[in-house]
Order: structure tokens, then C-alpha cells, then sequence
């Protein structure tokens, strides 16, 4: 036997959208059990059939009456979201993930896969996505900055636990979009601020010492990629993806039109970061080495004859086919254990570049068009260390422009 309460009526006397239902079940020996539900009325299907989600099986009336409040509630507010049953994981991995591969670059979509299965899924994953809340992503923040790296060796970084954030608050906003969070939780959680742009997560060497590992590295094999990516400021993938066709040695410059990526250790070829190619300038000692790199690569196809891979890349192994990226990686950190020098990573010679430039003077738009920054306000922001120095630099070549040898005697 079941009986049927209504939820009541709405400002305009018409019936909510549910109600309580009470259901006596009477079992083998006579006796009864009464079980309280509520049910919320989800419209009709494209057959006219109607659609409903159920809501207990509540012990008492009581506990439905409070779950009937809420609904009501979140019902008259436009936030009523049905349970869906989804886990974290179930969402990240099963919805979220395939629905945004093909409107992200794929080294992008690879490095949210590997952030969430190596940081999220071990301890949010079983959790319910509709019980994901700010308390729960906060703790998950201070765990990844007590612990978080993999080898067991400390926590994450300030700039690293707030990339884990960024991913999820865009996940967990397609959610809310999808209607199957009400509101986002990730909008209300505290990620761990940094200061200005991160940037004591640069690292970066000074002239000398770039200067001292490329004399060390002189005469090894991919000496010249060293030298491009530390006078140009190119990333991995485009170092790595350039090719005799967009390097012009008689006017001095090259054109970066594509990137050799890595994805779960598979080498794919894509645009640059941006998506548009960028012209940079070279200097004369850079040219001479591209010019060695060009008699290397000529040698090589000779020795290899018809089984040399041809693909016209300016770095390449020997039989011409192309170096993978965590290679090229694996062999700039034997190079920098070798030669003493403080540790950095081979995207730190792209800092290093920057940094230098902009003690040297140069006009942040030219660094920014060099390194292919989306604006020279990015470029000012991600390499604000550098600007306490120069702000004093600036105001004794102002002052000598202006007064020249005079400037001593204004002084009282």
C-alpha cells in the first residue's frame, strides 16, 4: 500500500515538481515495514512517458520531510541537480576527459590526463561527485603540498598544486554546465598562492655560467641544440621540430611553424604552443653552428645511404629519424651533472634566454615575440624577478640622458 503526500504548492498555486511517497511492504509472516521516498517529477520524455527520480528508501517521515525541504528548496532556486551516481573518477576519466580531447592541444589534454591520475584519482577518485566540496579539495591541496610527488620525496609545489586546481575547477565547471553539480566547488576552494607569476619556480644561469656550459658541451653531439634553445629561447618540441626549410642561413633567421611532442611516450607533430608561427633572428655564432649541424646531417646520410630516414630536420639521430623529447631531456641533464653547474632543466635555458635579454635591454616586445608569448604583458608577468634590478639601471640611464656629467651638480 502506498500513499502519496504532495510537496505542496508554489507561489502560483501550481503543484511542485515531486512529492512524498509512503510504501507499506507487508512480509511473509504478517508483519510491515513502512518505507518514506521522495520523488521528484523530471518532465516527460520525447514519448510523453513521465520521468522521475526517487529519492530514500528514509526510514521515517521525518528524514524525507528534510530531504523534501532541501529539494524544494534547490527546486525553486533553479539548483535542483538529480544524483547521477557518478564517482570523481567515473566523471574525470569516463566523461570529462573524452569530451574535451579534441578542442585541446594534445600535449594539453596529456598533461590533464597524467595530473589527474597521478594526483587526483589516488585520493578523490571514489569519491561521489556530487559530495566533491571545497573542504575536500582543500585538503586535497595541503596533502599534495605536504607529499604529492610520486617518488615519495617532499610535496609539490606552490605552482603545481595550483595547475591540479585549475584543472579541476574546469572540470568540475563542465559539470555544472552538464547539470550534474549544482554549483562549482572548485570556485569556493583555496589553492596555495605564489607570488607574481610563480616565479620562484624559475630557475634560470647567468650569462657566464650559459656561457661556461656551452664551452663544456662543445663538441658533443647536440652541442648545437643547446646553443639554439639558449640563444633563441625555443622550446623542446621546437628545437626538436625544426627543419632546413624554414632556416634560413644567409639572412640570418628561422621560422618556428611546428613542435615534436611527447604523448604516453609517442612522438606526434604539432603547431607550436600558440598555434601560430613566429620568425626569430640569429646571431652570427649561431648561424656558424647550424652551418656544422648542416655538414653533420650531410655526413650522416652518407654513411647510412638508402636507409638514412630523410625528413629534413636540423636535429636528428644518426639515421635521420627524429630524437625524442624525454631523450633530448635525459641527455641536457647528463651534460649539466657533468659540468658542475647549478641544476636546471632544459626548459630553464628558454628562462635563461629571457632573463638575460632583459637585463641586456631589450625591448620586452622583441622578447616576446621571440619566445612567442601571447603578449608582452605575459612576457613582463612571468619574468617580473628581473625587474627590481633593471628599475635601477633605468634611472641612472635616464638621468644620464637627460644630464649627462651635469647630474653631479644638482646636488645641494
Amino acid at each position: 500500500m502506498a500513499r502519496r503526500h504532495s510537496l505542496g504548492l508554489n507561489a502560483g498555486g501550481r503543484a511542485m515538481q515531486g512529492h512524498i511517497h509512503k510504501r507499506v511492504h507487508t512480509m511473509a509472516d504478517g508483519r510491515t515495514t513502512t518505507t518514506w521516498y521522495v520523488v521528484v517529477d523530471k518532465g516527460r520524455d520525447r514519448n510523453g512517458r513521465r520521468r522521475q527520480k526517487w529519492h530514500g528508501g528514509f526510514r521515517t517521515r521525518k528524514e524525507a520531510e528534510a530531504t523534501r525541504a532541501k529539494i524544494v528548496t534547490e527546486i525553486n532556486s533553479g539548483t535542483y541537480v538529480s544524483p547521477s551516481g557518478l564517482t570523481l573518477e567515473t566523471y574525470l576519466v569516463g566523461e570529462w576527459l573524452p569530451g574535451v580531447q579534441a578542442r585541446l592541444k594534445p600535449t594539453t589534454w596529456d598533461s590533464y590526463r597524467r595530473t589527474i591520475e597521478l594526483h587526483v584519482l589516488p585520493r578523490l577518485g571514489t569519491t561521489p561527485l556530487q559530495r566533491v566540496s571545497a573542504t575536500l579539495l582543500n585538503a586535497l591541496y595541503g596533502e599534495l603540498l605536504r607529499d604529492g610527488r610520486c617518488n615519495g620525496r617532499g610535496g609539490l609545489s606552490e605552482r603545481s598544486v595550483r595547475y591540479v586546481h585549475r584543472i579541476l575547477h574546469k572540470a568540475l565547471a563542465d559539470a555544472v554546465d552538464a547539470q550534474l553539480l549544482p554549483q562549482n566547488p572548485a570556485s569556493r576552494a583555496k589553492p596555495p598562492k605564489t607570488n607574481k607569476a610563480g616565479v620562484d619556480h624559475l630557475r634560470f644561469w647567468t650569462p657566464d655560467q650559459l656561457r661556461e656550459f656551452l664551452e663544456t658541451t662543445r663538441g658533443t653531439r647536440l652541442h648545437g641544440a643547446w646553443v639554439l634553445a639558449a640563444m633563441t629561447g625555443m622550446r623542446r618540441g621546437e628545437v626538436l621540430g625544426l627543419q632546413w626549410s624554414d632556416v634560413d642561413l644567409d639572412q640570418a633567421r628561422l621560422s618556428v611553424r611546428r613542435t615534436i611532442v611527447s604523448i604516453a611516450y609517442e612522438m606526434h607533430v604539432s603547431t607550436p604552443k600558440t598555434g601560430k608561427p613566429r620568425v626569430i633572428d640569429l646571431d652570427a655564432g649561431t648561424v656558424a653552428i647550424l652551418r656544422e649541424e648542416r655538414t653533420r646531417r650531410e655526413s650522416d646520410r652518407d654513411s647510412w645511404g638508402d636507409g638514412y630516414e630523410d625528413q629534413g630536420l636540423v636535429f636528428a639521430r644518426e639515421d635521420g629519424s627524429p630524437i625524442h623529447p624525454d631523450r633530448l631531456t635525459k641527455v641536457f641533464d647528463k651534460e649539466v651533472e657533468r659540468s658542475g653547474l647549478p641544476r636546471i632543466r632544459l626548459h630553464d635555458l628558454r628562462h635563461s634566454h629571457a632573463s638575460i635579454a632583459l637585463q641586456a635591454g631589450v625591448p620586452v616586445k622583441v622578447i616576446s615575440e621571440r619566445l612567442g608569448h601571447e603578449s608582452p604583458a605575459f612576457t613582463l608577468k612571468q619574468y617580473a624577478h628581473v625587474m627590481p634590478g633593471m628599475q635601477a639601471t633605468a634611472a641612472c640611464q635616464v638621468a644620464d640622458a637627460v644630464f649627462g656629467e651635469a647630474r653631479d651638480h644638482l646636488q645641494p
